[in-house]
């Protein structure tokens, strides 16, 4: 699993950085988000906020929730039960593997053969389990399908935080499943400033 991110970006005055963000690659872990910084130079994750969904000594996989497509469920879920009538848009998961469907729930109960990302977000992405999730009572509030994901090897993405690529945030699901997720990223980014505007020392 690869990132195109090709950051070599210094951050300065992470210092002040309140408790709800981190610069630190020993705060990442599944169920935490990025939030690109504003000189990421890769087009592919520029201006986006990924939610880390597994992490581990193999890799990190994480989905990109803020780029939503122009292509229905409909429209990519032709065959599968209970998509046809779905207007609401896939999202761009990410440069991997492009053409693979995966899915984020929102469910108080814990769907069969989901992985449990935090708190009450699971991870679909079995077809078995995304045409039964498509196929319920699961509306745009609570479940959202992915084409492709964001990946990166051992130490790759640790490597990228260290050099300021990223602002890493706890999982918020009202986040994941923003209705306007197009300004997700800003806010977010605007939130990281005005932190460490007010954490600078008066002059």
């Amino acid at each position: 699993m690869l990132s195109m991110c090709a950051a070599a970006v210094l951050f300065a005055g992470a210092a002040g950085v309140a408790p709800a963000q981190s610069t630190r690659a020993e705060d990442l872990a599944a169920g935490k988000m990025l939030v690109a910084t504003r000189d990421l130079p890769d087009p592919n994750f520029a201006e986006t906020v990924v939610l880390l969904v597994d992490y581990n000594e193999n890799g990190v996989l994480g989905l990109i929730v803020n780029r939503r497509s122009d292509l229905p469920i409909s429209h990519v879920l032709d065959a599968v039960n209970g998509a046809k009538k779905r207007s609401d848009p896939v999202y761009s998961g990410g440069p991997v593997s492009a053409t693979g469907v995966v899915a984020l729930l929102r469910s108080h109960n814990k769907p069969d053969d989901a992985k449990h990302v935090f708190g009450d977000i699971y991870f679909v992405s079995t077809k078995e389990m995304l045409e039964k999730t498509v196929a319920g009572a699961a509306d745009a509030n609570t479940l959202h399908v992915y084409l492709g994901y964001a990946g990166w090897t051992e130490g790759q993405l640790e490597n990228e935080v260290q050099l300021g690529a990223w602002y890493i945030f706890e999982g918020n699901p009202t986040a994941i499943f923003d209705p306007d997720p197009d300004s997700l990223w800003g806010r977010l980014i605007r939130q990281t400033e005005l932190q460490i505007a007010d954490a600078r020392p008066a002059r």
